[in-house]
């Protein structure tokens, strides 16, 4: 059975398992955990991208994420397999927009979101550069494809209470 690739959209990873560490004295995945897997997620969409570790070992660049926003929306226990699906919502020449979907891999539940934005490093800096006309061109390939479909939900969201209306006095 062939793995995912960058023709899928939205990639889907094949099925995580949860490490018993993992959990935490609430009897679910503990919060930092959540990242832990989208990263894992994020190191197969990379690779099939072409910029996994052989690309780091032998071009000397890579990627760092900037900035990572994660909606928790259900309990992960320790029994679960999980997917996550990566879109791509917008990219330039150094950086990729993605948005991540964890879902429990049998049942389909969503457990949560994960928005990021992502840098293109050389490591000899490190500074962020543009991806080579091979990359690039993988990556815009990859957007295309993503591009026909709907924006996931959640996508863009800002941390915010929400507010009563307060009856005026």
């Amino acid at each position: 059975m062939a793995g995912p690739t960058p023709n899928d959209a939205p990639f889907i990873t094949p099925a995580m398992a949860i490490a018993p560490d993992w959990i935490d004295y609430n009897g679910h995945l503990n919060m930092a955990y959540y990242l832990v897997v989208f990263d894992r997620a994020s190191d197969i969409v990379f690779a099939a991208l072409g910029m996994g570790p052989d690309y780091a070992a032998a071009r000397a660049m890579t990627t760092y994420t900037a900035e990572a926003h994660i909606a928790y929306l259900r309990e992960v226990h320790a029994d679960a397999q999980l997917v996550c699906d990566y879109q791509i919502l917008d990219h330039d020449e150094k950086r990729i927009h993605g948005f991540q979907r964890m879902r429990h891999a049998t049942q389909g539940w969503l457990a949560a979101t994960c928005e990021t934005l992502t840098l293109h490093v050389d490591r000899s800096g490190p500074r962020v550069a543009p991806f080579p006309a091979d990359i690039a061109a993988n990556v815009a390939q990859m957007a295309e494809r993503h591009a026909l479909l709907p924006r996931p939900d959640g996508a863009g969201r800002a941390i915010a209470m929400r507010r009563r209306p307060t009856a005026p006095t």
